[in-house]
C-alpha cells in the first residue's frame, strides 16, 4: 500500500460538485480540492480514470503526488479536533 495526495482544480461549478462527490467514494478528503488516498498504484489509476470521465480537460486540471513511505509527517495550525480525540478517518501509520 502506497499513499498519494491528490489535487483538482475544476473551473465548472457543477463539474466540481461531481468531481468531489466522486473521489469522496476513492480517497479521504483533506480539504475541499485535496484528497489522501491510501491503496495500491493500480486502485489509484482507477479513481483518477474514473473521476477523468468528468473532467473537461482544457479547463480543469487534475494533479497526483505520490507520498514516501518513510518520509515526513507533521501539521501545522490548530489542531482540527478537541484534545483526547482522534480521528480514526487515516491509517494508524499516518496518524
Amino acid at each position: 500500500m502506497s499513499a498519494w495526495v491528490i489535487g483538482y482544480d475544476i473551473a465548472n461549478p457543477r463539474r466540481l460538485g461531481k468531481v468531489y462527490r466522486r473521489m469522496c467514494a476513492h480517497a479521504t478528503p483533506l480539504e475541499y480540492s485535496v484528497f489522501l488516498f491510501i491503496g495500491t498504484a493500480h486502485g489509484k489509476e482507477k479513481c483518477l480514470a474514473d473521476i477523468s470521465q468528468l473532467i473537461d480537460v482544457k479547463h480543469d486540471d487534475i494533479r497526483c503526488y505520490p507520498l514516501p513511505v518513510r518520509g515526513f509527517q507533521s501539521r501545522l495550525g490548530r489542531a482540527g479536533m478537541p484534545a483526547g480525540i482522534q480521528w480514526t478517518g487515516l491509517p494508524a501509520r499516518l496518524i
